[in-house]
């Protein structure tokens, strides 16, 4: 057998686990206030981190990292917010 194969199935054994869905225990409200928590979490420790980089007191790789979560928060959120509007604008749409 080969070592490489062997780890591979290990690697992916281990790995898999973080790709699953979980099931969530709450409501839909629920749901929604935790990520808009997070998103807001989100922003405010890259706000931070832009500020500590002005003044020099931050490093350059930690204000790169907090950018490119913020910008993806950013750009996830409004993906959503899009998703919202065009299944609003659809049951409009829907003849009664």
């Amino acid at each position: 057998m080969d070592l490489r194969t062997n780890f591979a199935t290990q690697g992916y054994a281990a790995a898999k686990p973080a790709t699953q869905a979980q099931p969530s225990s709450g409501s839909l409200g629920d749901s929604l206030h935790v990520a808009a928590n997070d998103f807001a979490a989100t922003l405010h420790k890259s706000e931070v981190i832009a500020k500590n980089a002005m003044t020099g007191s931050a490093d350059p790789h930690a204000l790169v990292q907090a950018l490119a979560q913020t910008e993806l928060a950013v750009e996830t959120a409004v993906t959503v917010r899009n998703k919202v509007v065009e299944a609003y604008q659809e049951i409009l749409r829907m003849p009664v």
